[in-house]
């Protein structure tokens, strides 16, 4: 059976995430090692993995569903929930109407969901957010596909939480129930440290 050179980098990210995940899992657990919010990384947060001295966002340059560039710096100020995605990617496409939910429900002044696709064109993202209803989402898109590599995601979704100061909070390397009361339960302690 000969697998398409796409079939072959969704298999290799997966199996790359899944290495990933275990190996944070384990050597979290095993140096003892706390973040600022470890305690709200159960339930629907379960996969959450705070982080005590991350480095700052990386300077990447996005566009926009108009064509203008869009940093994560223009956020500053805010708490951010970063999530990389991708039309192509059952888990990202699944959990869109939360992230929209949860956008709903806290986005504002002091927080924003912000998604970036990695689809080949902005174009099949804006036709999926359009079709499902998802308008509160930005449309923005990594056209150099560099995303990955700079802040570390081995597989998608990656959600990347950050504060006003562009400083990691943590990460979901995995789907997750982003309207749930736990998530909502995270975000709300983020912005209480960002203020």
């Amino acid at each position: 059976m000969k697998m398409s050179p796409i079939g072959l980098g969704i298999l290799g990210m997966t199996v790359l995430a899944i290495g990933w995940f275990l190996y944070v899992m384990v050597s979290g657990a095993s140096k003892g090692e706390t973040g600022p919010l470890d305690s709200y990384a159960h339930g629907e947060m379960r996969a959450f993995v705070s982080i005590d001295d991350a480095p700052a966002q990386p300077d990447l340059v996005y566009r926009d569903g108009d064509g203008g560039e869009v940093r994560l710096s223009d956020y500053r100020g805010q708490v951010i929930l970063v999530n990389y995605w991708a039309t192509w990617c059952g888990p990202c496409v699944e959990e869109m109407p939360a992230l929209s939910g949860l956008q709903a429900e806290l986005g504002g002044e002091q927080f924003q969901v912000v998604t970036v696709t990695l689809d080949r064109s902005i174009e099949d993202a804006r036709e999926f957010l359009t079709r499902m209803e998802l308008d509160n989402l930005p449309l923005i898109h990594d056209e150099t596909f560099s995303s990955p590599n700079r802040v570390r995601a081995i597989g998608l979704p990656m959600s990347i939480l950050y504060d006003g100061l562009g400083r990691e909070i943590g990460r979901v390397p995995a789907p997750a129930e982003w309207n749930s009361d736990d998530a909502h339960a995270l975000i709300r302690a983020a912005i209480r440290r960002n203020i």
